[in-house]
């Protein structure tokens, strides 16, 4: 089934309005300049531009160039798998299984382990080497954690490893 771009750009900038209008409706945080309503707006403001931009169509030539180029390279397509394995489609349940494993564990663990182990097991599950899945578990944690406390000053569980700053 496939959806033209005009619904799932209207769909997309419908969602944006929505986002930026409910981040609007969020009380001033008093004596600071950005206060909580600020990220829903931005984040809004940013769907609103590209669900415009889906209906208007811009980028899509782009898609016809990549393509052309694949055709090129690969020949003629040929008729896909129409069932794919199991494993392969059990896949989809990663992003919220891992969500419901962050409720559960960071409590206990902190963010630091809990989102290491989020990242591991999401990088190899979506085809990252071990190479690039270690130090992307082992960094990406750190350096969140360090955005939210210092830049945000929002807190995150500290649990096993409590962040030296």
């Amino acid at each position: 089934m496939q959806l033209s771009d005009r619904i799932t750009g209207s769909f997309v900038a419908t969602l944006g309005v929505l986002a930026a209008f409910g981040g609007s409706r969020l009380p001033p945080v008093p004596g600071q300049d950005v206060g909580p309503s600020a990220f829903p707006m931005l984040i809004g403001i940013g769907l609103v531009l590209c669900g415009v931009l889906i209906v208007l169509g811009i980028g899509h030539s782009f898609e016809e160039e990549a393509e052309a180029d694949l055709a090129a390279v690969e020949g003629p397509p040929q008729h896909a798998q129409t069932t794919k394995p199991l494993s392969y489609r059990l896949r989809a349940l990663l992003p919220p299984g891992l969500l419901l494993f962050y409720v559960v564990a960071v409590d206990r663990l902190g963010f630091v382990p809990t989102a290491a182990a989020m990242i591991f097991a999401g990088a190899l599950a979506f085809g990252a080497k071990l190479p690039v899945a270690l130090p992307l578990a082992a960094i990406a944690p750190i350096a969140i954690h360090l955005i939210f406390y210092k830049l945000l000053r929002v807190p995150l569980p500290a649990g096993l490893l409590p962040m030296p700053w």
